[in-house]
């Protein structure tokens, strides 16, 4: 399960494919190819893979043109699910980004404030690991299956 907050992200991967985004230029999505492949690998030895993606609207240019690359990755396998941040009003959400990892640890992303990723740490406290899964099913339970998000 991972949990995105943001409006948006920074990433040295992902920026020079919004930029060409930004310019219209198409994508041949190419540089998904390595996670999907992970993707497919989740799939076929039996794990779900869950993403949910916290999001103001409308939308930030970051996370429209998120939205415009994330078809390859629901393709492979990636249940993704869009969050309209209006909907998580009374859902106590842990301060960073995270992935749970076999409900039993779980790995906290942080973030600069240019959108770039600073550091991760990992934990593997019960208390923390319940928290973490409890804030994910709620925020779940208001999700909107990518196939039917519109874009504000």
């Amino acid at each position: 399960m991972h949990l995105e907050t943001r409006d948006a992200y920074g990433t040295e991967t992902e920026l020079p494919h919004m930029a060409k985004w930004a310019a219209g230029e198409p994508d041949d999505f190419e540089w998904l190819q390595e996670y999907c492949d992970s993707l497919r690998a989740h799939r076929a030895a039996g794990r779900s893979v869950r993403r949910a993606m916290i999001v103001s609207e409308p939308l930030s240019d970051y996370q429209r043109w998120a939205h415009s690359t994330t078809q390859p990755l629901v393709d492979a396998g990636e249940d993704l699910r869009w969050v309209p941040r209006r909907r998580v009003s009374e859902v106590c959400i842990p301060g960073n980004d995270y992935y749970l990892l076999d409900d039993e640890r779980v790995v906290f992303l942080h973030y600069a404030g240019s959108g770039l990723n600073s550091a991760f740490t990992t934990t593997t406290e019960s208390a923390t690991v319940a928290m973490c899964r409890d804030a994910f099913a709620r925020v779940w339970s208001l999700a909107i299956p990518h196939s039917d998000y519109e874009p504000e």
